[in-house]
């Protein structure tokens, strides 16, 4: 072989070393310049993973060589390439097997005579694999200059080596990535924005405006999963207190025999546990704000205790006879209609008032138009960057389903069903997309057709004889939430999800509705 014939056939390869290549496409154009180099009928390169070689790359062999794992022991061509420094001829008539034997296309039968050579491949004095070639003729390698396979052996090296090197900053790139997305994902969940354009949402973000540097109480309204405790963030940070602490307290979380402690504190030995001394959230709070979610669900009891503190900014701690002053702004939320549950019996009337200094409704996300497909933007890309995908992204019908839904369980539905179903339709691609688009059928939102709290076009309700709006409504929430539970076998867990609302607060909703 003369030296111009193979400089010839190395020069692109070094030019290759630089390009963007994927490795299963180095490797092709290897193989592809050895079995022009030298005359052979099927060539092989091989890596060593453990004991045994794995096929990276082929040519001239059956398919299913790739999926073949040689162990080195078995194979003792294989185990003397692996051994030797220089390349290796075998002689035809070597009484070692070949390990491509009835796997060489151009020959049907069994092959057992033919003329088979190769080389170890080494990386930064390690074994890293062989190449092998091999032909059906048992003189096609007599002309052969050993000292040029033996270059196109370091070449071969060089490859492996970029291609190895390439990959590994490929994937160090993208975990640094996602790591990176991750943290700042992690760093804005508690900095979430109120996202929206329509008419309604820019009335809500004005009486943020005027409520935030004021310091009334505030009492946010709204369904299950609108934003609540987001724009009793939006309010503290508009606040002269923003530079102080927001403490929040879940009040439907905890055993009424916790939430007195929970609010004002308890000192040691108040009651069976308090081993130690404890501020509660006023204290905790002092100088900033207070957020109460699902405050509908406090005791009578507590209520009255929360009176005084609102009244004198006075509270005493659970077994101590010590008052302790606090400057504490509150929040509060609730997905309940206090004034009817004033009505009833179950809520004080002095206390409502007393939370109720400024009255701001949060709007449901039905009636805020196309701010859907904002707030599913927002919600896309979060999972876009949890995922690790190049974008994620909406079919036009999948837009036009997110419309049309009426969205029950509102924002934090929206998010829950864009989390999972973007899971699911990336578990559909056997190889991971660079670009995912959801579509309407992925959502699986009844094509689009009427919501879960929306009637058939032929169906109306009537109000109950003898009741107003309030009973219709109540009527209406039996009924839903029956066929609900009915449909998840009385599973409270699995109708919660569905309906977009809690356990705790669906079984509460079940007990007063009379549902058992």
């Amino acid at each position: 072989m003369t030296s111009k014939i193979l400089l010839d056939a190395l020069i692109p390869l070094v030019a290759d070393l630089s390009a963007e290549l994927n490795e299963s496409e180095r490797y092709r154009r290897l193989l592809d310049a050895m079995r022009a180099l030298f005359p052979c009928d099927a060539a092989a390169l091989l890596r060593l993973e453990g004991e045994v070689l794995a096929p990276l790359a082929i040519d001239g062999l059956s398919h299913d060589t790739l999926g073949r794992r040689f162990r080195v022991s078995e194979h003792p061509r294989l185990r003397i390439l692996m051994e030797s420094a220089a390349p290796i001829r075998f002689s035809a008539d070597s009484p070692l097997p070949d390990p491509y034997d009835g796997l060489v296309l151009a020959h049907a039968a069994q092959l057992k005579v033919h003329d088979c050579m190769g080389c170890a491949i080494s990386i930064g004095g390690r074994p890293w694999g062989v190449l092998t070639l091999d032909a059906l003729g048992a003189d096609r390698f007599d002309e052969v200059d050993m000292a040029s396979l033996q270059a196109f052996a370091s070449l071969a090296a060089a490859t492996v080596n970029a291609a190895e090197r390439i990959s590994m900053l490929s994937v160090s790139g993208e975990l640094e990535r996602q790591r990176a997305e991750a943290y700042q994902l992690a760093a804005n969940q508690s900095r979430r924005e109120l996202i929206g354009q329509s008419a309604v949402h820019q009335r809500l973000l004005e009486e943020i405006r005027l409520a935030g540097p004021s310091d009334m109480t505030v009492l946010i309204t709204g369904e299950t999963g609108v934003g609540k405790e987001l724009v009793a963030n939006a309010i503290h940070a508009a606040s002269p207190r923003a530079r102080k602490p927001m403490v929040s307290l879940n009040c439907a979380a905890l055993p009424e025999t916790l939430v007195e402690s929970e609010l004002f504190g308890h000192v040691r030995g108040a009651f069976s546990g308090a081993l130690s001394e404890r501020r509660g959230k006023f204290e905790l709070a002092h100088g900033g704000t207070l957020f109460l979610d699902e405050v509908g669900e406090l005791s009578l009891s507590v209520q009255a205790k929360l009176l005084r503190v609102l009244q004198s900014g006075q509270l005493q701690r659970v077994g101590s006879d010590e008052e302790h002053k606090v400057d504490v702004r509150l929040i509060a939320a609730t997905n309940r209609t206090l004034t009817e549950e004033i009505r009833l019996g179950r809520y004080r009337a002095d206390f409502y008032h007393r939370l109720s200094v400024y009255p701001l409704p949060v709007p449901p996300l039905r009636i805020r138009g196309h701010d859907v497909l904002l707030i599913s933007g927002f919600f896309l890309e979060e999972n876009r960057s949890r995922l690790g995908l190049l974008s994620l992204r909406l079919s036009a019908d999948a837009q036009a389903a997110l419309l049309a839904y009426a969205w029950p369980g509102n924002i934090r539905e929206l998010e829950h069903l864009i989390g999972r179903t973007a899971l699911k339709a990336l578990a559909k691609h056997a190889q991971r997309p660079r670009i995912l688009t959801l579509t309407a059928d992925d959502f699986g939102l009844n094509g689009g057709g009427a919501s879960p709290l929306q009637p058939d076009a032929d169906e109306t309700f009537k109000l109950p004889d003898g009741g107003g709006l309030r009973a219709a409504v109540s009527a209406f929430e039996r009924r839903l939430i029956s066929d609900c539970l009915a449909r998840n076998e009385n599973n409270l867990t699995s109708a919660g999800r569905e309906l977009g609302i809690d356990r705790a607060n669906l079984s509460r909703l079940a007990k007063r509705l009379g549902l058992k």
